[in-house]
């Protein structure tokens, strides 16, 4: 079997086992218990405003802007071209964004997150993270990493979306760190 086609295989399951996450709502408030805030206080973190069935990174974004953390959400540019950040805080006016999701309009600053909340259908304790295919946190955590090799990659979702293992490609970024309802973990 290929590489696309065990990708869309492992996508098939991850969705399913996403699908079947008891009490939503008590994961995404488990969120802000887990995240090691004060590890990264002073630094810029880039969020993410969550799509349909992912845990609901709201909670925590909020609570950390109103503890006055720097923070950012991602715009989506054309296909192929790495994210763009721009500052973000609680009562900030967002626009609709691309695949569903709510971004900062073009007044607010563009910056550089040093730690980034990256979203994901699948991950392994190894920090192998699988994504929707279109490569959007790949080819920004490239970009970012260019200038800042410490740029931290933190997925975030739920528990039960871990995997044994994944299928990937030479150009899949690997994941720093792991947020879920239940723990965060650095990856070694």
């Amino acid at each position: 079997m290929d590489l696309k086609s065990e990708k869309s295989r492992a996508r098939i399951q991850a969705k399913a086992r996403r699908a079947g996450v008891d009490n939503p709502r008590a994961a995404a408030v488990g969120l802000i218990g887990n995240f090691p805030a004060q590890e990264f206080r002073g630094q810029v973190i880039g969020g993410i405003w969550p799509l349909s069935s992912e845990i609901d990174t709201r909670p925590l974004m909020k609570t950390l802007s109103e503890a006055g953390f720097s923070l950012a959400l991602p715009c989506t540019p054309r296909a192929g071209k790495p994210l763009t950040f721009r500052t973000w805080q609680t009562g900030d006016r967002l626009k609709a964004g691309a695949y569903g999701t709510r971004e900062p309009y073009a007044d607010a600053p563009i910056v550089e997150p040093a730690i980034v909340l990256v979203p994901l259908l699948a991950f392994t304790q190894s920090g192998a993270r699988l994504g929707y295919g279109g490569g959007y946190y790949d080819r920004t955590l490239a970009a970012l990493r260019a200038c800042n090799p410490a740029v931290f990659a933190c997925g975030v979702g739920y528990a039960a979306q871990e995997a044994a293992s994944l299928p990937l490609g030479p150009h899949d970024a690997r994941l720093d760190g792991i947020l879920t309802e239940q723990y965060f973990k650095r990856v070694i």
